[in-house]
């Protein structure tokens, strides 16, 4: 990640770069992998609290994460965290659920194919119509839902890359979407970008509504997700929100 300009969050090396600069970034690299300039596709994935406290607890899955070549912060307490704690801070929360947009209109206006995988069957072919809908021009290589087992993924790559995909985008949860980001790299040869992507999909199907914007921008976006989802959710917020604070507050610098 050294050739963009980074600060560390929570301990972990992340993009300064707003939604925008992101998008800029991902048009780049995508004519640099249609020239052949990059032989392999950029693996980029969100930083949250989650991944924060997963990242110092799992041995495992701070392997995967460093093997990134873009990390973003998605989640306003690590924000607040680099205003409290860094010289130059960023700018705004890269919410995946929110660059989404940007990364469509920067598709659409390029000629950019995306490929949605994961989630249950028909929900990412769902939310791949209602972005067409959205960004009229929008090229979408395919869809596929995330109920596979390890040995189909050879299968599964390959017609990613014969449909002319340049953006996979891949919500399988953390850590199963890192773990096949990283083991099938190479044999998604001539892609830009491999985009973590979480229950993305969810969303932009209708299934799952977010937070009222007043709670995404106080960092509460996390709480609304568990009244939605006590059961699923409940747990795992518990176990890690003080970890990523410990975290946040110890490790967040320039």
């Amino acid at each position: 990640m050294s050739e963009y300009d980074t600060l560390f969050v929570g301990g972990i090396k992340s993009i300064r770069a707003t939604r925008r600069e992101l998008t800029d970034i991902m048009v780049a690299d995508s004519l640099a992998a249609r020239s052949g300039a990059l032989p392999f596709p950029k693996l980029v994935v969100a930083s949250n609290g989650y991944v924060i406290a997963m990242y110092h607890k799992d041995a495992e899955f701070r392997h995967l994460i460093d093997q990134a070549d873009i990390v973003d912060v998605d989640g306003m307490p690590s924000v607040f965290a680099t205003r409290l704690f860094c010289k130059e801070p960023l700018k705004e929360r890269v919410a995946t659920t929110d660059f989404i947009h940007d990364a469509c209109r920067g598709a659409a206006e390029k000629g950019l194919r995306f490929y949605f995988l994961g989630s249950k069957p028909g929900v990412a072919e769902k939310a791949a119509e209602n972005l067409q809908n959205l960004y009229p021009g929008l090229k979408i290589a395919g869809t596929r839902h995330g109920y596979f087992t390890r040995d189909r993924e050879e299968e599964i790559c390959r017609a990613i890359v014969e449909a002319g995909t340049d953006l996979l985008w891949i919500g399988l949860g953390s850590p199963l979407q890192e773990r096949f980001a990283v083991r099938n790299r190479e044999r998604l040869a001539g892609l830009t970008w491999i985009r973590t992507c979480g229950g993305l999909f969810d969303f932009y199907s209708g299934r799952v509504p977010r937070a009222p914007q007043w709670m995404q921008n106080a960092g509460l976006e996390w709480l609304y997700r568990v009244i939605q989802e006590p059961r699923r959710l409940a747990g795992r917020y518990l176990a890690t929100n003080s970890s990523a604070l410990y975290h946040l507050a110890t490790k967040t610098h320039d």
